[in-house]
């Protein structure tokens, strides 16, 4: 869904322009990339350094012999020679437990909890159209009849709801990318100076996103009943509220 284009912005150019979720997670993925390289490079200085740590190879190689067995043998594996090779995996593993889990996980409730949306069981099946058939004459004479027939019932769509509700719910004490740095690089200077930069991004982020829900030219996020894209605005207040990308997966 993308080409890669130097004169873009992030360089890849999107086919569908007005594409929320692509737009949006590509901001979010270059500011932790960025993020990424300031950390990789100033612990590994050169590619040597990369290549001759065995702590980091054992785990890249743990990753893909023992995390993806079924995999380990694909020729597009790649290597980490180089302070890029790093960037790029660990830019990707951070993306998919962060942007892509928030987008995926924090709207769930505000688009199944109306069941009929996305019910998550039939009961019965819908008539064909046989006109002898009598479920056929009887759905046509009262089709929402047969509708809420097949649904699930109110016990089994409440629960279904009381599950997306957890799921999309944001914990009071909720540890958001970019938000606050480990103890660790805050003792840092060099790295505490590049996570405030990292943090100084994604507030921005915040802002480019509220921007684009308010451009009309987006008609995919503004305009007469179109809901706000706010799936990946980086901060969120508790709660099911639909936005905030926390670190990592956690239920």
């Amino acid at each position: 869904m993308a080409v890669e284009d130097p004169t873009a912005e992030h360089g890849l150019r999107l086919t569908i322009e007005d594409y929320p979720y692509a737009n949006d997670g590509l901001s979010v993925w270059s500011s932790v990339k960025q993020w990424v390289s300031d950390y990789v490079y100033h612990y590994y200085p050169s590619p040597g350094h990369v290549q001759d740590d065995d702590e980091l190879q054992n785990w890249w190689t743990d990753v893909r012999t023992k995390g993806h067995a079924d995999k380990k043998d694909e020729p597009w594996w790649p290597v980490l020679n180089t302070q890029d090779d790093l960037i790029q995996v660990l830019t990707t593993i951070i993306w998919v437990t962060s942007g892509h889990h928030a987008a995926v996980n924090f709207g769930q409730y505000h688009y199944a909890g109306y069941f009929p949306n996305r019910p998550t069981i039939a009961r019965t099946n819908m008539p064909v159209e046989d006109e002898n058939g009598e479920e056929f004459a009887r759905f046509w004479d009262k089709p929402e009849a047969a509708l809420l027939q097949c649904f699930p019932s109110q016990i089994q769509a409440t629960i279904v709801m009381a599950v997306l509700d957890i799921l999309s719910s944001h914990a009071p004490d909720e540890e958001y990318l970019g938000g606050a740095p480990e103890p660790a690089w805050a003792k840092d200077p060099v790295i505490n100076a590049a996570f405030e930069r990292f943090n100084g991004r994604m507030r921005e982020v915040e802002g480019i996103i509220d921007d684009r829900n308010v451009n009309p030219r987006l008609m995919n996020r503004c305009g007469a009943g179109i809901v706000p894209y706010e799936l990946l605005k980086p901060f969120s207040e508790p709660g099911v509220t639909g936005k905030g990308v926390p670190n990592s997966i956690s239920i």
